[in-house]
């Protein structure tokens, strides 16, 4: 179990606090008895962000399509307030069109830098223009996931609430589709037998060279982090398998941080091209 430094959110060990004194953190702040209660009596705020920007490369415009009458970033938006376990839910956006659609379902919206090279980027600035705290845990919702479970906030962030060790935490699937599994769009995951990430590719792994038969899993966009350490993420420098698989969850796993992976039987449906649009009519 670990103790959090509500100053800068480092955490340590319990069993360095000295119970007659107090415990120096390397910020200056001099953690208590009191910080201590307080760790275990006030568990982190949650808040989700969905990122969603209009330019996007495969699809533009794509947050603001319509389905049901309702634009696919209210659908996202919809999917997670089912969920009871935020403490509240933003929208980041750099587009005026998006903001005005977010607003008109009643929304919250933070407008973000158009600069960004990526939504792990949007997502950190929105956090740090709603002044969340170090320990606070983040969770990122693509703006593009038209249909899924509200139980998979819980799954994605139940982890970072039960391991006070754990900087952030993603969601697979098992393929049962097999043209997913050639599909470069289709981003696939192997990982340890304690759920930590080996690695993410674009290719089929693992590679299955005596045709035993293996199981292939997909990656599901949802992200859940600590704030601390996302503000850390965005600072590292991208690394080489990040560039040749276009793919920044591997900074973390090259810069030596582990991604603990949560599998998940529910349906999650995201669209990435004009053509996936037809996944949605199997829920009509």
């Amino acid at each position: 179990m670990a103790i959090t430094c509500p100053k800068c959110g480092r955490q340590y060990d319990v069993v360095l606090f000295d119970f007659q004194g107090y415990l120096c953190c390397e910020c200056g702040y001099k953690i208590t008895k009191k910080d201590l209660h307080h760790r275990y009596i006030n568990p982190p705020n949650i808040y989700i962000i969905i990122p969603a920007r209009y330019h996007s490369t495969r699809f533009p415009g794509k947050p603001l399509v319509k389905w049901k009458g309702k634009s696919l970033i209210q659908h996202v938006y919809d999917c997670t307030a089912k969920s009871s376990l935020p403490k509240e839910i933003i929208i980041a956006t750099d587009d005026k069109r998006i903001a005005q659609n977010g607003k008109s379902f009643g929304a919250k919206i933070v407008m973000t830098s158009p600069d960004h090279p990526s939504g792990t980027d949007r997502l950190a600035e929105a956090a740090n223009l709603l002044k969340l705290s170090p320990t606070d845990i983040i969770v990122n919702v693509q703006g593009d996931m038209a249909y899924f479970h509200p139980e998979i906030i819980t799954q994605v962030a139940a982890p970072l609430l039960n391991n006070a060790f754990l900087p952030m935490t993603t969601l697979v699937q098992e393929i049962t589709d097999p043209s997913e599994i050639h599909n470069p769009n289709c981003v696939k995951v192997v990982f340890s037998e304690t759920g930590k990430a080996l690695y993410f590719s674009r290719s089929p792994i693992p590679y299955d060279r005596d045709k035993i038969g293996t199981r292939y899993y997909k990656h599901i966009g949802v992200y859940a982090y600590r704030k601390i350490f996302l503000d850390k993420y965005i600072k590292l420098p991208t690394t080489p398998l990040e560039q040749a698989e276009k793919l920044e969850q591997l900074r973390v796993l090259e810069c030596g941080y582990p991604i603990q992976v949560i599998v998940t039987k529910h349906q999650v449906i995201d669209i990435n091209t004009p053509e996936d649009l037809e996944k949605l009519a199997y829920l009509e």
